[in-house]
């Protein structure tokens, strides 16, 4: 009997560490539409540097192949456009570029998606019905080398395949795309692959600048937008956008695919009239990013779920026609010297003489529960700033300085204000729903001080996640997955 419990026991820390092991991710993009970049080789090394971990690629071309073979970083390689027809025409293409061009390399080189055609229902030729029938033959190619699993397909699209993404709640898929989309769903669903969606709040706002204010745009604002129709609150476009998608997919009875972000990102340099295209402004978008994707914040429709990102891009690309701000997305130039910089660990410190917007006589304020929040929204927020917020709990815990007194609102408080000047002391970092205030008196008593963004420069390599005060809902499923588990083995 000790033996089927240890089992049973160690079954249940595995799924626990699956559940909340993995976690939202941030890759990069590497376009290479220039005539000026590194060579592969050293980009693979420019990109170990920066702690990049995924990345995407635009075609299967050999030599970067080859650069990326064992250094552990996931690859998501591309069938380009035109390349479309002789995958959808034949299966034997598909078994044949497979052959030559993947199966080489892989499983040193970490492919883990392939993307079939790009921004289709975009493209000046009509192509989009080549799609599925590419995919589902790539999708039988993969089955027949044991992959299927392995590696997911999918294809990127333009949010332009969306007729209405304002509010999020009546997003909807273009009608006129209907032939493409039904069976690309379909698909979708039956491989478990994501919907792959490129979105720019830097568009919205630069083509809309009197309807969407650049802070929204940037991850900076300080207040929210309210969707009627749902009672949702967005702080910033990106999220509004991903979570247009999933109202959309979840109007067409699609809500079990999840979303992934493939491109975003913001330019550095534009032509006259992009006067917001800036090195400061792409460094803030893309820092904002990074923090908001790996705390597995989620949106507010699917709040905590997971999301991967990619930004765009990796380099400038000087061959790319358009706008002077086509050619300038890159962190880096192409002699490898980055044009800001950028953490993609989401660990630099909080600039707080930039990111603090409001103080008081002496520029200190803190952030504590509100004595109208009710219960459940107290605790439902503690739990997730104690776990996904990144935020160390222990103080709360008993026998440690801030337990005292044993309450909700008192431990609340105590995490909502570390929470809130680890994240700059912004307005927005004070949020929680309604569930926090600022208050320009100092909360400390005892031994249990709370910080300011003056004297709290710790970052995410130094914080430690501990379980919630109250560990309810962090329990909850782990002990649902353990009954199921015992009933079925006895």
């Amino acid at each position: 009997m000790e033996r089927v419990f240890s089992l049973i026991f160690g079954t249940c820390l595995l799924l626990l560490c699956l559940g909340s092991c993995s976690g939202s991710s941030i890759g990069v993009c590497y376009g290479r539409n220039a005539d000026d970049l590194p060579t592969p080789d050293k980009v693979v090394e420019l990109v170990k540097l920066q702690n990049i971990k995924y990345v995407r690629i635009y075609d299967s071309n050999i030599q970067v192949l080859k650069a990326f073979a064992n250094t552990g970083i996931e690859l998501m390689i591309g069938i380009p456009n035109s390349d479309l027809l002789p995958f959808a025409q034949f299966q034997s293409n598909a078994d044949t570029w497979l052959k030559n061009n993947i199966l080489p390399y892989y499983p040193a080189t970490k492919i883990t998606y392939i993307t079939v055609g790009a921004e289709v229902t975009e493209a000046p030729s009509n192509i989009s019905a080549l799609v599925v029938p590419a995919m589902w033959n790539v999708f039988t190619a993969l089955k027949k080398a044991g992959l299927k699993k392995k590696i997911k397909i999918s294809t990127t699209n333009s949010l332009g395949i969306l007729s209405c993404s304002y509010p999020p709640s009546a997003g909807a898929f273009n009608s006129s795309h209907a032939y493409f989309l039904k069976p690309l769903l379909e698909f979708l669903a039956k491989s478990r692959s994501p919907f792959m969606v490129n979105t720019y709040p830097y568009y919205a706002y630069r083509d809309s600048p009197t309807n969407v204010s650049l802070d929204y745009a940037l991850f900076e604002s300080s207040s929210e937008v309210i969707d009627q129709s749902t009672g949702l609150l967005y702080t910033n476009m990106f999220d509004s956008q991903v979570d247009a998608i999933y109202f959309a997919l979840m109007a067409l009875n699609f809500s079990t695919i999840e979303v992934m972000v493939t491109e975003t990102g913001w330019p550095s340099k534009g032509s006259a009239e992009e006067v917001d295209a800036t090195p400061d402004n792409a460094h803030t978008y893309n820092t904002n990013l990074i923090r908001h994707v790996i705390n597995d914040t989620g949106t507010p429709a699917r709040p905590g779920n997971e999301l991967d990102v990619y930004i765009f891009s990796l380099f400038n690309e000087n061959r790319k026609p358009g706008l002077e701000s086509e050619r300038n997305w890159g962190i880096f130039d192409p002699d490898q010297t980055s044009i800001y910089n950028l953490d993609f660990n989401g660990r630099a410190p909080v600039d707080v003489t930039t990111e603090t917007n409001a103080t008081n006589s002496n520029g200190t304020w803190w952030c504590i529960a509100s004595s109208e929040a009710s219960e459940t929204d107290l605790q439902n927020s503690l739990d997730w700033v104690c776990g996904s917020g990144n935020v160390d709990c222990s103080a709360v815990q008993p026998s440690q300085p801030c337990f005292e007194p044993d309450s909700l609102i008192s431990h609340a408080s105590y995490a909502f204000n570390t929470y809130y000047q680890q994240n700059g002391a912004t307005d927005i970092a004070c949020g929680f729903g309604g569930s926090g205030v600022k208050t320009d008196t100092d909360p400390s008593y005892d031994k249990c001080l709370y910080t300011t963004a003056r004297n709290n420069i710790t970052t995410a390599s130094n914080i430690t996640s501990k379980p919630p005060a109250s560990n309810s809902a962090w329990k909850s499923a782990p002990v649902w997955l353990c009954s199921v588990l015992i009933v079925t083995f006895l």
